[in-house]
């Protein structure tokens, strides 16, 4: 069973940056991917970006550039770094380590 706990969100300014941190506990190996999702009030939780065991980054169209996926996995800690933060992005955020495990979201607001 993993663990998985998100820290670093908050309120930040419109053109703000903030980094996410996943840690994960529990039964981790390395060989697996992990993701960031996110959902706005009223939408339907949308992935974010997601980076493979290998390393190996894939990203939304509406974040690419943005944002940056990293994983430091002598941690098993995953991060996500947001740059260029607009009130689109203001979201729960959650990250899921391998196929099924979420973890409880952290509060992202963007507003000035």
């Amino acid at each position: 069973q993993v663990q998985l706990v998100e820290s670093g969100g908050g309120l930040v300014q419109p053109g703000g940056s903030l980094r996410l941190s996943c840690a994960a506990s529990g039964s981790i190996f390395s060989n697996y991917g992990m993701g960031w999702y996110r959902q706005a009030p009223g939408k339907q939780r949308e992935w974010v970006a997601s980076i493979s065991s290998g390393g190996s980054t894939n990203y939304a169209g509406s974040v690419k550039g943005r944002f940056t996926i990293s994983r430091d996995n002598a941690k098993n800690t995953w991060y996500l770094q947001m740059d260029g933060l607009t009130s689109e992005d203001t979201a729960v955020y959650y990250c899921k380590y391998g196929s099924a495990s979420w973890g409880q979201g952290i509060q992202v607001t963007v507003s000035s």
